[in-house]
C-alpha cells in the first residue's frame, strides 16, 4: 500500500506541476490576448480557442487531485455528525462512488475523443477529440485516486482523514 501511495504522492505532484505550467501558459495567452486586441489593434483569433483547452487540461487532472486530498464535493457536517463505524462506512461509499463516476468519465469520454477525431478544430488546426482528452485522463485519474482511497478507507481502523491540499507535497 505504501508504494502504491508514494507513487500516486508522485502522480499528484506531478498533475499540479502541469496544470502549474499550464495556468502560466493560459496567462500568457491571455495577455497576449488583450495586448493583441487593444494595443495592435488585431485581436487574435485562435487564443479563445487555446484558452478554452487550456482551462480543461487544468480543471480535469486538478479535480481528479482534489479526489485523492478528499477536496471534491462531500457534506462533511453530516458524516462527522454521525458514529465513527458510520463514518468509515459513509467514506468508503463517497470514495467508491468517486471512482465510478471517474470511470463513467473516463469510459465515455474516451468514446467522444474516438467520435470526433477525424474533425479539426478550425482556429487550431488540430484535432477536435483533444477537447475531451483532460477528461478521459481526469477520469482515470479519478479511479486511481479514489482506489487508494477505498483501500485505505477499508484497511483503516479509524475515521476517514481529511488531508490537505498540500499534503502530497510535504510528505
Amino acid at each position: 500500500m505504501r508504494a502504491f501511495s508514494r507513487a500516486l504522492d508522485i502522480l499528484s505532484a506531478l498533475t499540479v506541476g502541469l496544470a502549474s505550467i499550464a495556468l502560466v501558459g493560459l496567462i500568457a495567452m491571455m495577455g497576449w490576448l488583450v495586448f493583441g486586441r487593444y494595443v495592435l489593434n488585431d485581436t487574435p483569433t485562435w487564443i479563445e480557442r487555446a484558452a478554452t483547452l487550456a482551462i480543461l487540461a487544468i480543471a480535469m487532472p486538478v479535480a481528479a487531485v482534489g479526489v485523492r486530498e478528499r477536496f471534491h464535493l462531500s457534506v462533511l457536517g453530516v458524516r462527522e455528525a454521525l458514529p465513527r463505524t458510520a463514518q468509515r462506512w459513509i467514506a468508503l461509499g463517497c470514495d467508491a462512488l468517486m471512482g465510478l463516476f471517474g470511470a463513467a468519465m473516463a469510459w465515455w469520454s474516451w468514446e467522444l475523443v474516438d467520435m470526433v477525431a477525424a474533425f479539426r478544430i478550425p482556429l487550431l488546426g488540430i484535432s477536435q477529440g483533444w477537447t475531451y482528452v483532460p477528461m478521459t485522463a481526469g477520469g482515470a485519474l479519478m479511479v486511481l485516486y479514489a482506489i487508494e482511497q477505498v483501500l485505505k478507507d477499508f484497511l483503516s481502523k479509524e475515521a476517514p482523514e481529511q488531508r490537505g491540499v498540500a499534503a502530497a507535497f510535504l510528505e
